[in-house]
């Protein structure tokens, strides 16, 4: 997919592959009782985890210099990574899930419910007889600060094969995801059992969370791929509007983007709501009754073919966005956030029909039924095997259908001119789980009980 008014570019490398063993008895009970001991410092309950926004949108540009000890809520009925906002640095990583029984399953959630809690919240890195491995990588120090970090669990839709017995239960339009008409898929970076995303003022935080988690469940989850990302920061505004970030294609990227203040929006086009408020009027299948409150996730790793971009006149990368690059203001406006005209426009004489805001949103009346919320990430890995830059955007969206959703977009920007310039290469479909709601509750319970 492609994306400056609905995403762009991504791409990625990174196939990751865990091959820690699993450890012996003796071991595996140290390592239980570290994750047992070291608490959950959780800061404040809410009805919603994925709460915390002042006004900000989730693809505004982050601040210079963030607050470190900045945390928001772990425990709610939702979680957190999806309406609060975006911060510099971003990472999905992939996991196969090894456990072979239910027991194992519960064991892996509430496992990652307590190193979650602990971590986006805080605290003093626990420590033990040195005599043994310590607990904490320490490369936080021995006060580990929140940094703004969230971690978002999501499931994919190999969980719901014949291991767990959780294939009558699985969400109704959760699928694998296939290559669409100009993608060239690795494997090796595609799907997953599970799918962990960070988010963080910095990468050493996402890096600190992640090693945590591995070393914590070393018997219950193997990695699969994974793929970091940043968001440049802008110094602080005093004035104007905020705008959203670049990406490397340098246009704005979140122009657009649903505004996360109007509960009512995220509410339709986001979360899942409880049985038979999810059921289409096309005739749906309503989603089960676990689902409530979760979302899906449509992540996708597109590399973008900068050094071919960098020679294209500005006159037509702007005709391919649909967007001024200098100011991300639509052809018929003067700032990012004017609304384009498009009735005005139905031959295309200002904005191209075929130009990507237009067809991401046509904004048409039929079109709010396709809005999706966007998170993504800029990703550099190096250089090619060919010698070209190995760069473009991560990303990654949410919506309550996705069907409605990231495909239905997707599938109307399939031959757009901007191919020519990026190609998908990586990623997967997801459905994010409901929160944990309490200190006693956990990640995954409701799937489990269902």
């Amino acid at each position: 997919m492609s994306k400056s008014d609905h995403d762009n570019q991504n791409a990625a490398t990174a196939a990751v592959t865990a091959t820690a063993g699993a450890p012996s008895p003796g071991r595996r009970r140290l390592l239980t009782g570290i994750g047992a001991g070291a608490g959950v410092l959780a800061t404040q309950w809410a009805r919603a985890a994925d709460t915390g926004n002042t006004g900000h949108q989730v693809t505004d540009a982050p601040k210079a210099r963030p607050d470190q000890s900045q945390s928001y809520p772990f425990f709610g009925v939702r979680q957190q990574g999806i309406t609060t906002p975006r911060p510099a640095s971003g990472m999905v990583v992939a996991f196969d899930v090894l456990s072979t029984d239910r027991a194992d399953l519960e064991r892996l959630f509430r496992t990652l419910t307590e190193r979650i809690a602990f971590l986006t919240q805080g605290g003093k890195a626990p420590e033990v007889d040195p005599k043994f491995p310590p607990p904490d990588s320490g490369i936080l120090g021995p006060v580990i600060a929140p940094d703004g970090l969230t971690v978002t669990v999501a499931v994919g839709s190999s969980l719901f094969d014949d291991r767990f017995g959780l294939a009558p239960h699985k969400p109704a339009r959760l699928s694998r995801m296939p290559g669409f008409p100009n993608d060239a898929l690795n494997q090796q970076l595609c799907h997953g059992d599970l799918l962990l995303q960070f988010c963080a003022h910095t990468p050493d935080t996402n890096i600190h969370a992640l090693r945590d988690i591995v070393k914590n469940t070393p018997d219950l989850l193997e990695l699969r791929w994974k793929q970091e990302g940043t968001v440049p920061p802008t110094p602080a505004q005093t004035r104007g509007e905020t705008k959203s970030a670049r990406n490397l294609l340098g246009f704005h990227d979140g122009s657009a983007n649903p505004d996360v203040n109007d509960s009512a929006l995220m509410e339709r086009i986001v979360w899942v709501q409880p049985a038979g408020a999810s059921a289409g009027s096309d005739g749906a299948a309503p989603e089960p009754a676990w689902t409530a409150n979760g979302s899906y996730q449509a992540v996708r790793i597109i590399r973008n073919f900068v050094e071919r971009w960098d020679r294209t006149p500005l006159q037509e990368q702007e005709s391919i966005i649909g967007r001024r690059k200098s100011t991300g203001a639509p052809f018929d406006g003067h700032k990012e956030s004017d609304v384009p005209d498009y009735a005005r426009d139905p031959k295309g004489d200002v904005t191209p029909l075929d130009a990507h805001i237009r067809l991401a949103n046509d904004r048409s009346k039929g079109a709010a039924a396709h809005l999706l919320l966007r998170r993504p990430f800029n990703y550099s890995n190096g250089i090619a095997s060919n010698g070209q830059l190995e760069m473009g955007l991560l990303f990654i969206a949410f919506q309550a259908d996705l069907d409605k959703g990231f495909i239905a977009v997707q599938t109307r920007l399939n031959g757009e001119p901007l191919e020519e310039y990026l190609k998908p290469i990586g990623g997967g479909y997801f459905f994010v789980l409901p929160g944990a709601a309490s200190r006693s509750d956990y990640l995954g319970r409701g799937l489990l009980s269902a």
